[in-house]
């Protein structure tokens, strides 16, 4: 996730300066008709350019930091150079075999391949000892010379394996335009359902950036993948009319992650007994606005996913409809990759109603509003679902809400505070084998899970706690990775 959350910045210098060098917003606009304006928006344009242009390298390094145990900046130099001699491997035998042949492209497929095969001999051989003549390439430096040797193979295997497949997904694409709007809908409920336990990263993928997506010529250049292409045209000055029909594969967010989801909060807000709502107006307000503005839904939606499932799954077939509507609507607007209204101000108000049509998520968005509070109103009475606030003894007002941690020591801040109350809730340091974080879990691998005292890390600000394959994960919203860097220093471990 380190790499996507990098897109919302290039993004904004994509969007901002290939919006306002546009020659048809010059035109609207003389006062942006000169040579310094101009110049500072085309670097901005070609600085967002240049990160989409090589996030599938970025993914490959994300993976490897993300997934290392230790020594994270020897395992992204390992992805790095991994990637690198992969891709050079492919591009070379095509230059040998097939000179005129269509280029091997693996995007974010063989950068997960080659990212996790890098990690997986990072961990394995790290700490390797070598004979004393070799020792110098012994331990870390081991590992990028590994995962280069490893790579000329797996780039070659690409390269006969992958265009068959390559072929296969754009005939699925196809199969799956020829679904229609049944197919948009089966895109946003599984990509819904599935985000509940985080597999969503396996489904959006492989429609943003590979030809399940569609591939459309763009200025002369053939791109593959709906967020490639919208991007390419985005950047086009010659580009007119709507942005390319893969945009549905993520328009179908802004009424949900805008409206409906903010709508379930106010729902869940008037559950709460009016003596007690004061205290948990900061809370429902906090992550309706989180939703509302950069399209972050965990904060949200851990409130009611382990309390009440169905109510998860219904939230999933209503992101399903509102994907189906506006592929109806022909609602166009990109993202980066979130459906907040940063990306719909750039991506949709920015580019205008004849690229976009943008407005129409305006009023189907009040309907969303209602149809959301209706249905968690309705639902949290009639099956008496505890979401946060409604009994004092189930309260998790987690992520918005400061932990209680006994106050630390001399010059010492909460935040410190509450990461050594935390550690000791897992455990204590020896019970720690590996702290992680992702946006909004604190995600760590412990010794013995029994000595996890999980509601002291509720009352330390957890959403929820969860036990994984040799390990725990506690909810804390975007405190997470703030808590991993603080336990991590104190354990005098890589961050």
């Amino acid at each position: 996730m380190l790499p996507i959350a990098i897109l919302p910045a290039a993004g904004l210098l994509l969007g901002i300066g290939g919006a306002l060098s546009n020659p048809t917003t010059v035109q609207a606009y003389p006062v942006l008709d000169n040579v310094v304006a101009q110049t500072i928006f085309k670097v901005m344009a070609d600085a967002g350019t240049v990160v989409f242009n090589n996030l599938a390298l970025l993914l490959s390094i994300g993976l490897c930091i993300g997934l290392a145990r230790r020594d994270k900046g020897t395992a992204a130099l390992a992805g790095i150079v991994g990637y690198l001699v992969m891709t050079g491997t492919t591009a070379s035998l095509l230059s040998v075999f097939d000179p005129e042949g269509e280029a091997v492209d693996t995007g974010i497929v063989g950068a997960l391949v080659i990212g996790a095969l890098a990690v997986w001999l990072h961990n394995r051989y790290h700490n390797i000892a070598l004979p004393q003549i070799l020792g110098f390439f012994g331990g870390s430096r081991f590992v990028p010379i590994a995962v280069s040797l490893v790579a000329i193979p797996l780039g070659a295997l690409f390269f006969f394996v992958w265009p068959p497949i390559q072929h296969l997904m754009v005939s699925a694409g196809a199969q799956i335009s020829h679904m229609g709007v049944f197919g948009t809908f089966l895109y946003g409920f599984l990509l819904r359902l599935s985000g509940a336990v985080g597999l969503h990263h396996m489904i959006y993928p492989m429609f943003w950036y590979t030809p399940l997506g569609g591939t459309e010529v763009v200025a002369g250049q053939t791109v593959s993948g709906a967020q490639k292409i919208f991007f390419a045209q985005l950047a086009d000055p010659n580009h007119h009319g709507l942005f390319t029909a893969g945009t549905k594969y993520f328009a179908g967010r802004f009424d949900t992650m805008m409206f409906g989801l903010p709508g379930a909060c106010l729902a869940m807000y008037h559950a709460v007994p009016k003596g007690r709502r004061k205290k948990y107006a900061g809370l429902f307000l906090g992550v309706a606005l989180t939703s509302f503005i950069t399209g972050i839904t965990e904060p949200i939606e851990y409130m009611f996913l382990f309390v009440a499932p169905l109510l998860y799954v219904i939230h999933s077939v209503m992101d399903g409809l509102s994907f189906m509507i506006a592929d109806l609507l022909q609602i166009r607007i990109g993202n980066t990759f979130s459906g907040g209204a940063i990306d719909y101000t750039l991506f949709g108000i920015l580019q205008g109603q004849d690229k976009t049509h943008f407005l129409y998520v305006l009023p189907l968005g009040v309907v969303w509003f209602a149809l959301y509070y209706a249905i968690f109103r309705g639902y949290i009475a009639l099956r008496n679902v505890a979401t946060p606030g409604r009994f004092e003894d189930t309260d998790a007002p987690a992520d918005t809400a400061e932990p209680q941690a006994a106050a630390g020591s001399s010059g010492e801040s909460d935040m410190e505070a509450a990461s050594r109350e935390i550690i000791a809730a897992l455990g204590g340091a020896d019970n720690l084998e590996d702290v992680d974080a992702c946006i909004t879990r604190l995600r760590v691998a412990v010794t013995d899970p029994a000595k996890v005292d999980k509601d002291r890390l509720k009352q330390l600000g957890a959403v929820d706690v969860f036990e994984v394959a040799g390990g725990v994960q506690a909810v804390y919203g975007g405190k997470a990775v703030l808590y991993k860097s603080h336990i991590n220093e104190m354990l005098g471990r890589d961050d």
